[in-house]
């Protein structure tokens, strides 16, 4: 029996395939199938990253996971880092969304940070692509999303100078779909700060956006502490020659 390499196995995807139990005791005894958690294996030989968890986890268990931020630009070359150097993989679910403890608990080789999140109403089906990664695909951010998921996490977990550097490089966002999420994002920082990166880079799209159907809020937030404040989007940014 062939299985698609690179990716974990799941024993409900091993079951669909006709492996039950008493076969699934066999496949282990002989080494062919190798356990990496709670129901969760992988074939004998074979080299699975955290990509073919993620893929197991989307299309044999169903979850609504997804790639995002900084993570889902790099994969996508919007980065003056290489993927390869990266520090963190950034993961999104929707509130609630716990992931398997065999994810958790393995070591893929990179750190995680996993938010679980109403960024986004559950039901936006706007923003992902599927993105190849050898034999596998796996559900990730479109460029306007991600920027986005990116923004929402600084200055916690996203420095805000790399943050506009990586903003800097957005030259082809769509506006179209960068208008529909700014009209569906739940942050009043996260569209603030966006579009005060987007004016301060000169990106291309940010002159084809309709503000006036984009709640921006009132009053002012604080992303940078002792930042100064823009007067135009009344949010905290570094003061001149800050980081």
């Amino acid at each position: 029996m062939q299985f698609p390499k690179g990716v974990v196995l799941t024993a409900s995807y091993l079951n669909s395939q006709g492996i039950d139990g008493q076969l699934l005791a066999r496949y282990k005894k002989s080494g062919w199938l190798e356990s990496i958690g709670d129901g969760a294996y992988v074939t004998r030989g074979d080299k699975v990253d955290w990509r073919g968890a993620l893929s197991a986890m989307q299309s044999q268990l169903k979850l609504p996971v997804h790639c995002g931020a900084r993570t889902a630009l790099e994969l996508q070359g919007y980065s003056h880092y290489a993927f390869s150097q990266t520090r963190d993989v950034f993961l999104f679910g929707p509130s609630g969304q716990k992931l398997p403890l065999w994810f958790l608990k393995h070591d893929w080789g990179v750190s995680f940070t996993y938010k679980m999140t109403s960024l986004f109403p559950d039901n936006l089906p706007a923003g992902y692509v599927d993105f190849p990664w050898g034999d596998l695909s796996i559900r990730i951010s479109s460029p306007e999303r991600a920027a986005m998921e990116m923004l929402y996490h600084v200055p916690a977990k996203q420095g805000f100078d790399e943050a506009m550097k990586i903003m800097e490089s957005l030259l082809s966002l769509r506006p179209g779909l960068v208008q529909k999420l700014l009209e569906s994002c739940a942050s009043i920082k996260v569209k603030r700060l966006f579009l005060y990166m987007a004016q301060a880079a000169n990106l291309p799209f940010a002159a084809k956006l309709n503000l006036k159907k984009v709640n921006l809020g009132k009053g002012d937030r604080t992303v940078v502490k002792s930042g100064r404040l823009d007067p135009q989007y009344r949010i905290t940014v570094p003061r001149s020659g800050d980081k």
